[in-house]
């Protein structure tokens, strides 16, 4: 199998790089963007994170997790990134540069095992979860998610 190339996406919101990032990074908007889900974080290097919901039982499960490699608030967050029982780490880079009436938000999302599976959900749902941040950021309300 070939190796799988970064997924990278670029959005604008119009909003400073602090109200960006918080919509990153706060447990408020992290349960909104993920249905519920909550986003438990140390934000040193090494520092774990996680997104936590009610898996198919009912029993709390990890949706995501991972680890803090870099942490500059409100400009450079990345982690080590893997999707539920899933064993395989890749990583996420987030920045935020300014703009004039906005921010600049770019996600890579790289160092993929060959044979990661989760590949294909996050090609799909970094689209959909981007779109409802910046949704949420600007109208202060978002989008169910499908």
């Amino acid at each position: 199998m070939a190796q799988q190339p970064p997924l990278n996406y670029t959005f604008y919101i119009a909003a400073t790089p602090e109200k960006v990032w918080e919509g990153f990074v706060s447990p408020e908007s992290n349960r909104i963007i993920f249905a519920g889900a909550e986003f438990e974080a140390d934000f040193k290097p090494r520092g774990s994170l996680a997104w936590v919901g009610p898996g198919p039982d009912g029993k709390p499960m990890a949706y995501v997790q991972g680890k803090v490699l870099q942490f500059v608030p409100p400009k450079l967050f990345q982690y080590t990134f893997a999707m539920g029982q899933n064993d395989k780490m890749s990583r996420v880079t987030l920045e935020l540069v300014p703009e004039s009436e906005a921010t600049k938000v770019t996600v890579m999302h790289d160092e993929w095992a060959e044979d990661d599976t989760t590949y294909a959900a996050c090609s799909d749902g970094w689209p959909r979860i981007l779109s409802r941040l910046k949704t949420l950021i600007e109208t202060g309300k978002t989008f169910k998610p499908h």
